[in-house]
């Protein structure tokens, strides 16, 4: 589990002009921070900051410190507000995360030798289902990624949630609700199905 910290400000000046003027005036992004049987919390961080982790798509996943004020929240990133046009970050979700309570979050998908893959290497495409799957575990267990090791998948073959091996203490809520999902699969690329087909006038 990676944890980051991020530098954030108590803010008290709310509403939908007060979150315009910090955007434009001091270049910083609105935010709240609630669970963990407390209040929720308004704060603000330097838009710069938070653009610079979410280049990390470990920060989707991880554990984060949040220091504003002589005080120190555990986090994990909830939610994103992106400006529709220009993608940059107009708002932020924070949960807390309680030690010994366990939460979910939603974990990037790490696809494994797909360089070596049995499939590929036949000559089919690979389909990598999914960017994230949500998980369901303690803080401490939190994973960086889920790994989906594709190095053995031939053509027309699945990969799918049960088949995976999740580090310990680790759930896969679809897995819990009786959903075992398909994760990656091969399957013959288009132009080696073209050219298995009869020429149009062959004998059959």
């Amino acid at each position: 589990m990676t944890k980051l910290t991020l530098n954030a400000e108590v803010r008290s000046d709310l509403g939908k002009g007060a979150s315009r003027r910090l955007r434009r005036n001091a270049n910083l992004v609105p935010a709240v921070v609630y669970g963990g049987n407390k209040e929720p919390q308004s704060i603000s961080l330097a838009a710069n900051e938070l653009a610079k982790a979410l280049e990390n798509e470990v920060t989707f996943s991880s554990v984060i410190t949040l220091n504003f004020g002589d005080k120190t929240e555990d986090v994990i990133l909830k939610a994103l507000q992106r400006h529709p046009a220009k993608s940059f970050v107009m708002h932020a979700d924070f949960q807390r995360v309680v030690a010994g309570q366990k939460l979910t979050a939603h974990v990037p998908v790490r696809y494994l030798n797909e360089e070596t893959c049995v499939g590929v290497k036949a000559g089919g495409e690979l389909y990598r289902v999914t960017p994230e799957l949500e998980v369901s575990c303690l803080p401490k267990d939190l994973p960086d990624f889920i790994d989906v090791d594709v190095a053995n998948l031939e053509i027309g073959q699945n990969i799918h949630l049960s088949q995976l091996t999740l580090p310990k203490g680790v759930e896969l809520l679809a897995l819990t609700h009786g959903n075992d999902l398909v994760v990656a699969n091969v399957k013959a690329s288009r132009a080696s199905a073209a050219a298995s087909e009869p020429e149009e006038g062959a004998a059959e």
